[in-house]
């Protein structure tokens, strides 16, 4: 079920009309039952799977309290629970890509063998629901959080419909302790909730998949496109993946707040970063923050010397680009940006020479606004491996995107033969600009619902039925699944 779908707009009102109808004790068990037919939606089988998961996770937590001082029964526990879930991750994401890798492998040394192909359908949320089920593990063995006995609250934990499919991954010291909590229906909490919602549709359906039928049209015949048309579906698609999966993580928690939930901030305007390292503290913090706690600082984190450090930074970079999908590219993008943040720390003595040489004002917005082009443009080369299909495919991109003979395209039409008439550029230009000032606001610390609510009533209504208006006018382009669903 989409969040973007019929289905969606019927199944949530339902949902929480029932909620705050029903008994205090047992709106949890229905909030299982509405998260459970939510995912079966997609496979019902594969419910079996979330439930596996939640069952192994439930019990180590329960065997590895249990064990109290007993430090090599709590590890022996926490690592079958970790083999178990990983098996069940590699085993439905990662078979089919590490046998063709193997063959790939032996072929390289002319030994042919011969390679099974498994027809296997990736659950969707596989990746999320593991690792939010895997970090419950962890913080019981770490002695963080009691485990939880009470089974249906936990299952719910691991299940809860919002965030199940793509995130953001929960931590159980947030979500797992406000389950054992009473919500009451509140009107300005479930006001608020809805503005989240909105906000999210206008980032998924009016930016995100308006990019998409630009990108889409470049990249599905990228050997016909060069120089400016390359570059825009670049850039655009930097603006699909961040409207698409902000959008998603800003409806999940404009649903939860409805019911009475805080999820965490997945995103924090990761494009004003000024560093590479500083956008993985502002984009898909749920994961990286888990790489980070889970990881990286198990690894070592930065505690040793500089060599350890780097590739401890570049085996948790690695193992994100494997997390984000089965594929070579995946891969290699998560490498580029270990590497950014490897050389980027390299060299910060240089750059800190240069400006002391060159007495510049490293304080000015000049110099800010030239740090945040740069890591744009770092993160931008980044996402083109992201998106392409093949590495062969984000190479001939990349080099393409540098032949700047067509600029006469950007006096005339010919922008509007990639897929997006004048009107629907239009409309993406204005929603820019209103996610700019949006984003300019947020990074200012702004509360901009709260700030809107105390403006008067003309002009609240007049923004709320603007956005309203533009989400009606992309309703002819939208109804494309989530990028991430694919994680």
């Amino acid at each position: 079920m989409l969040f973007n779908s019929m289905g969606f707009l019927i199944f949530f009102p339902i949902v929480v009309l029932v909620y705050f109808i029903i008994p205090r004790r047992i709106r949890n068990l229905w909030l299982l039952a509405a998260s459970y037919y939510f995912y079966m939606c997609w496979n019902a089988k594969y419910a079996l799977l979330l439930l596996t998961s939640t069952v192994i996770t439930y019990l180590s937590g329960i065997l590895i309290e249990r064990a109290g001082e007993r430090t090599v029964y709590k590890k022996w526990v926490a690592a079958g629970s970790f083999v178990l879930n990983l098996g069940i991750l590699f085993w439905y994401k990662y078979v089919n890509f590490m046998l063709e890798l193997l063959g790939q492998l032996f072929g390289a040394v002319h030994i042919e063998l011969q390679v099974p192909a498994f027809d296997i359908l990736l659950p969707v949320g596989i990746s999320f629901y593991i690792f939010q089920a895997l970090s419950y593990t962890m913080d019981v063995y770490r002695r963080e959080i009691y485990a939880e006995k009470n089974f249906l609250r936990y299952a719910l934990f691991v299940s809860f419909f919002p965030q199940l499919v793509a995130g953001p991954i929960e931590r159980s010291k947030n979500l797992l302790k406000q389950l054992s909590e009473e919500k009451k229906f509140d009107y300005d909490r479930v006001r608020e909730g809805l503005l989240l919602m909105l906000w999210g549709y206008f980032l998924k359906m009016v930016i995100a998949d308006r990019c998409a039928v630009l990108v889409n049209t470049v990249y599905g015949d990228y050997a016909s496109y060069h120089g400016f048309q390359l570059i825009l579906a670049n850039v655009l698609f930097a603006f699909q993946i961040y409207g698409d999966f902000m959008g998603y993580s800003v409806i999940a928690k404009g649903a939860a707040k409805v019911l009475g939930y805080e999820l965490m901030e997945n995103f924090s305007q990761p494009y004003f970063a000024e560093t590479v390292r500083d956008f993985w503290r502002r984009w898909h913090i749920s994961l990286s923050s888990w790489l980070r706690d889970y990881l990286y600082i198990p690894l070592g984190g930065s505690r040793k010397t500089k060599g350890i450090k780097y590739r401890n930074v570049l085996v948790t970079f690695l193992a994100s680009g494997l997390w984000h999908g089965a594929s070579i590219t995946f891969v290699f993008w998560g490498a580029l940006h270990g590497l950014y943040q490897i050389i980027g720390e390299l060299m910060e003595p240089a750059v800190s020479r240069f400006c002391q040489s060159f007495h510049v004002n490293t304080g000015n917005i000049s110099w800010k606004c030239l740090r945040i082009l740069k890591t744009f443009f770092l993160v931008d080369i980044a996402w083109i491996f992201f998106r392409a299909d093949t590495l062969t495919a984000a190479v001939q991109i990349l080099r393409q995107s540098f032949d700047l003979s067509n600029t006469g395209l950007l006096l005339n039409n010919g922008l509007y033969e990639l897929g997006l008439n004048e009107r629907n550029m239009s409309i993406l230009l204005l929603a820019m600009l209103i996610l700019a000032v949006y984003s300019v606001l947020k990074e200012r610390k702004v509360n901009v619902i709260e700030q809107l609510s105390r403006q008067n009533a003309v002009f609240r209504y007049a923004v709320y039925w603007g956005i309203v208006l533009l989400i009606t006018f992309s309703l002819d382009i939208t109804g494309q699944e989530f990028i991430y669903f694919q994680f």
